[in-house]
């Protein structure tokens, strides 16, 4: 330190005019030194330092607003999501709960449908019975009936000589004529 203190003591002891030289005393003239350079540095960089600091300022505050822009873009978006996500789940409610609806229309329609066609099929089944039950009664009732008028013929075949059997022939053939004259 004490080199330092003499370094500006010994300024007022150069030598007058005449005479230029350089001081090779390091620790003596860089304190001067860095005082002159910092002096210039702050009086012409002051501004240029200034102006790099307030466009540096300008861009973050810039970025910063479009940030929040985006954010609220962002916001507005995921709001209109939320809103078509609740309204697409209320459709696919409303579409589940019709569906559901539908099919257990089309279920009580099918078993409906069901059940006329058997019942159908029921009233079908009994018609069928009861024509094939009149038919074999009508089959026995004929075959009862051939089976006697063949007993009855064989008895009046039997019983019969041929002239009661030309007798009976001429009154139903008499009976038939006294039928054509009243229906005339």
């Amino acid at each position: 330190m004490k080199n330092v203190t003499d370094s500006f003591i010994s300024l007022g002891h150069w030598p007058s005019a005449g005479s230029f030289g350089f001081n090779t005393d390091i620790l003596a003239t860089n304190p001067i030194n860095l005082s002159i350079v910092l002096g210039v540095l702050i009086f012409f960089g002051k501004g240029v330092l200034n102006d790099l600091l307030d466009n540096r300022k300008q861009r973050i505050l810039s970025t910063i607003r479009n940030s929040e822009e985006l954010r609220r873009g962002a916001i507005e978006q995921l709001e209109r999501a939320r809103a078509r996500l609740r309204k697409v789940e209320m459709e696919a409610d409303e579409y589940r709960m019709n569906g559901y609806s539908e099919i257990e229309r089309e279920k009580r329609n099918l078993i409906n449908a069901t059940c006329d066609s058997l019942e159908r099929l029921e009233n079908y089944k009994n018609e069928t019975l009861h024509f094939e039950q009149q038919r074999a009664m009508n089959q026995v009732r004929q075959r009862v009936f051939q089976q006697a008028l063949q007993g009855a013929l064989g008895t009046l075949n039997s019983c019969l000589n041929s002239e009661l059997h030309f007798r009976t022939i001429s009154a139903n053939i008499g009976i038939l004529g006294a039928m054509e004259e009243i229906t005339d």
